[in-house]
């Protein structure tokens, strides 16, 4: 009777270690996971196969495809951002500014987005062109001021010094508007959208980051602002002369009233002395006629020191009374 042996043959070894390679091959080759960030669609020679894959993110996994010939096509499920470069265009006034738009989005059909873009690169630079295109055309559209104010509601800071002078409602005021920078991004996002929906893009916000003005539009800004400066200086000036003016003519005034009130009280005191002094010659006259006649000599004597002075010449005739105490005088000593 033949012996049976229990060690496998070199052959059937061989044949189940290449089993069980190829089963793990199989195996790895069919099996992967989809983590939750992300939706796959499964491509067969390139072109897609069934529908996507963790869509609506409750299908995270391990999951199975036909090894060798399916391949696995990641999506990332997430909001997703594009950050445009920084483009020149022109405002509905003409003037040149710079605009930096910023966006998010995310892939709303995957099967679609595969189909039309592949991947992300292509879909950033399909972003660039008609978000960028879209921007220009609703900037074009609008104002200067439309694009820098944010809400047509908010008001701008004023400078309160203004408020106090006639000026003050019209220089450096800002223009009113009907829509502000809001608006407008929301009708770049409403433009934009209808397009990128055919490549399975859903676009979700579009903003403005940062104006710029371009160089001679700045220097032209400044130039205005120097402007308004001078303008405001001026007006500030020429209401300081004016109330320098004002207070200059008060001032003449109050001087004058002060003046005729003083010249006023001399001429009534020099009145009252001069009638005090008539009353009083007028007594001395009739009480004394030799203090009368000194008196009059005294006068004359005054007169005499105030006229004649030491190089003064006088013609009188012999007939003059200013000659006549003179003459007296002269011939007092023959006598």
């Amino acid at each position: 009777m033949p012996r049976i042996s229990s060690n496998p043959s070199p052959l059937t070894t061989s044949f189940a270690v290449l089993l069980t390679v190829v089963a793990v091959v199989v195996f790895f080759g069919s099996a992967y996971q989809i983590d939750e960030t992300e939706q796959v669609v499964i491509t067969r020679f390139g072109k897609p196969v069934g529908q996507p894959i963790n869509v609506d993110g409750k299908e995270a996994g391990l999951h199975f495809k036909v090894p060798l010939i399916s391949t696995v096509n990641r999506f990332d499920t997430r909001i997703l951002e594009w950050d445009g470069q920084p483009n020149q265009m022109t405002t509905r006034d003409k003037l040149y500014i710079v605009v930096d738009t910023f966006a998010r989005w995310r892939i709303s059909d995957p099967l679609l987005y595969f189909q039309a873009l592949r991947d992300e690169r292509s879909a950033l630079s399909r972003l660039d062109d008609i978000i960028g295109s879209e921007t220009r055309n609703v900037v074009a559209r609008h104002d200067l001021i439309e694009v820098v104010r944010s809400e047509k509601d908010r008001e701008p800071v004023r400078d309160e010094t203004l408020e106090e002078f006639e000026f003050g409602t019209t220089v450096g005021v800002l223009p009113p508007i009907s829509f502000g920078r809001i608006h407008l991004e929301q009708e770049i996002r409403d433009a934009a959208m209808p397009k990128v929906k055919l490549w399975g893009i859903e676009l979700l916000d579009v903003r403005i980051k940062r104006i710029n003005y371009k160089s001679d539009v700045i220097t032209k800004i400044y130039e205005r602002m120097i402007s308004e400066r001078e303008q405001i200086a001026e007006r500030f000036r020429s209401e300081g002369a004016g109330e320098a003016a004002k207070i200059d003519g008060r001032r003449e005034k109050d001087l004058r009233e002060i003046q005729s009130q003083a010249y006023r009280e001399v001429e009534e005191i020099q009145g009252k002395a001069d009638a005090e002094a008539s009353e009083i010659y007028a007594n001395a006259y009739n009480t004394s006629p030799v203090a009368a006649e000194f008196y009059g000599f005294l006068k004359t004597l005054d007169m005499y020191r105030d006229a004649l002075g030491q190089d003064t010449t006088v013609v009188l005739t012999t007939d003059s009374d200013l000659f006549r105490l003179l003459k007296s005088s002269s011939a007092s000593p023959k006598e």
